[in-house]
Order: C-alpha cells, then sequence, then structure tokens
C-alpha cells in the first residue's frame, strides 16, 4: 500500500434505447448520478453527448490510498448501474487510476 493519495476515474458511455427527448434522457442520469453520489459517496457528472437523446457519457470519481480499494469500488458501481439502470446500457467503460 502506498501513502499516496490516488485517485480512480471511470467514464462511462451508454445507450439509452427508447427515449425521444432529452427530458426523458435527463430524467433517466439525473437520477442515476444522484443515487450513484448517495449510495456510493462518489464524485459524479454527465460530461459528454449532452444534447444527444439516446447517447449519455458520466465520468465518477473516488479518492484512496489503495488501488485495489479504487478497483473494487468502481467495478461494484459498474454492476450496480447494470442491475439498476437497465434503460440505461453501458456500452464502454475507461478506468484511469491516477
Amino acid at each position: 500500500m502506498s501513502e499516496d493519495a490516488l485517485v480512480g476515474l471511470c467514464t462511462v458511455t451508454f445507450y439509452l434505447p427508447g427515449i425521444t427527448s432529452l427530458k426523458g434522457k435527463r430524467r433517466i442520469i439525473k437520477s442515476l448520478i444522484a443515487r450513484m453520489r448517495n449510495t456510493y459517496n462518489v464524485s459524479c457528472a454527465e460530461v459528454a453527448k449532452l444534447d444527444k437523446w439516446q447517447s449519455a457519457v458520466i465520468a465518477f470519481a473516488c479518492v484512496s490510498n489503495s488501488n485495489r480499494h479504487i478497483d473494487d469500488t468502481i467495478h461494484t458501481i459498474l454492476r450496480w448501474i447494470e442491475s439498476n439502470f437497465p434503460d440505461a446500457m453501458i456500452t464502454d467503460h475507461d478506468i484511469e487510476i491516477l
């Protein structure tokens, strides 16, 4: 273990089938972000494809002194999203530890 602060950053790309408006997209993404913040205490925001109806990109970050803890947290959140938000299909994700 290192005594340095490490930041885990995960960028997640979603496909939102059946969404026909930005209002519908925002309902799903805002709910996902709020619940993720409350459940896992991570920083989270929609970062790209803001004006696309059926696509979204969010990023979330966590801080720890352990690579393993960061990796476990990120993978737990990804599984949680898949289980709790079936309308937001993960098409890609990128994990960085800084």
